[in-house]
């Protein structure tokens, strides 16, 4: 696939299991999260930009829905609903 989002993803990405859920700051001090993919701006509560998604268990990797869509399949990633 040739797609400009796709930078090595892979290698911490691929078969990991997401939840998809609001998003909360990682940390004090940690204001905002990007999508691994695309680069859009996760925030809890800053308009315009995205307040839910899909990451990572430990939420440290934040994904977009339209780029959960793109490469769900390529992947491979397993869902849960928290």
């Amino acid at each position: 696939m040739n797609d400009w989002r796709l930078q090595g993803q892979e290698k911490y990405l691929k078969g990991v299991t997401l939840q998809k859920k609001t998003y909360k700051q990682f940390r004090d001090g940690w204001d905002h999260d990007h999508c691994e993919f695309c680069g859009a701006k996760f925030t809890e509560n800053t308009p315009g930009t995205l307040h839910e998604g899909y990451t990572t268990q430990n939420n440290y990797h934040w994904i977009c829905d339209p780029c959960f869509t793109d490469f769900n399949e390529l992947f491979e990633w397993k869902v849960i609903f928290v």
